[in-house]
């Protein structure tokens, strides 16, 4: 388990977070988004010291995966598994084991003799995820895993996770990407100036955010959108509008409407960043 209590850090003046507080349980898979979700990341993987409140840590071995790096350019990719696994404290043989497995896992099989600096992009990503799994944490933290990634990447570390969640881990990620939360994530935290502003379980923070639709209708008149109940109309350009639907509100009718002026050439339904779901939540609370 992972246990975060009011938990605040301090880079000389500036505060990077504050009174945070959350768990992950075991067997759960936690996202987190929102500006000082990093710093976060830092204090619960144990990299940084809080200057204030707590953070426990019931897991022996913690996976932490840095948004960048984390890789010896020079070392064969089977030694840096191996090596990584050492330092959590796996014997040699277990080490060896842990190491082929997850080079195989994430698709490094033929490139085990090879140093970091050989691999394309795709490959070292590839290898630093491997490199997360090997040593077997039980706690796993990590920032930004997605970026960059392939779909078939990102489906594999999505089932990875999963299954180590299954397998009783507790797993923290900062992850902006709804559809990607939606699928991995039990439950959401979302921090707002290192404050967190909303947690609870994704359904629930998806079901309270609004629903924001570009219309292209060239012949409608001005303001045609902005009388529909339950419409906010955000933006309008080059006869492109941009509206916010509030919970509840039909996106249909709101076509219907587009209709009735005249051609509609576009009907975009955009999904909020959980980042941005912040003001949905608070303001549905």
């Amino acid at each position: 388990m992972l246990e975060l209590d009011r938990v605040a850090k301090r880079f000389g003046a500036a505060m990077a977070c504050q009174d945070v507080t959350f768990t992950v349980r075991h067997g759960e898979v936690v996202g987190l988004a929102g500006a000082g979700s990093t710093t976060v990341l830092r204090l619960a993987a144990g990299l940084l010291p809080p200057d204030d409140g707590e953070v426990l840590r019931s897991g022996e071995r913690v996976g932490y995966l840095p948004a960048t790096g984390g890789l010896y350019p020079r070392m064969r990719v089977l030694d840096q598994l191996v090596f990584l696994a050492r330092l959590h404290g796996a014997d040699v043989n277990e080490a060896l084991r842990a190491a082929e497995i997850w080079a195989a896992r994430f698709g490094l099989r033929d490139r085990r003799a090879d140093r970091v600096r050989q691999l394309s992009a795709a490959e070292q990503a590839r290898l630093r995820l491997a490199a997360v799994f090997t040593p077997g944490p039980d706690v796993l933290v990590l920032d930004e895993p997605f970026t960059g990634l392939d779909e078939a990447t990102a489906n594999l570390l999505v089932d990875v996770l999963r299954e180590r969640a299954g397998a009783g881990a507790s797993v923290l990620v900062t992850c902006d990407d709804l559809d990607v939360v939606e699928r991995l994530c039990d439950r959401a935290c979302v921090l707002h100036n290192g404050r967190v502003v909303a947690q609870d379980a994704v359904g629930r923070l998806l079901a309270a955010a609004r629903l924001e639709l570009v219309v292209d209708a060239p012949h409608a008149p001005g303001g045609w959108a902005a009388a529909l109940p339950g419409v906010t109309v955000l933006a309008v350009h080059d006869g492109l509008v941009r509206l916010a639907l509030d919970a509840g509100t039909d996106d249909q009718a709101v076509l219907a409407a587009a209709l009735r002026t005249g051609p509609v050439r576009g009907f975009t339904r955009i999904r909020p960043r959980l980042a941005d779901l912040f003001g949905d939540v608070v303001a549905a609370g």
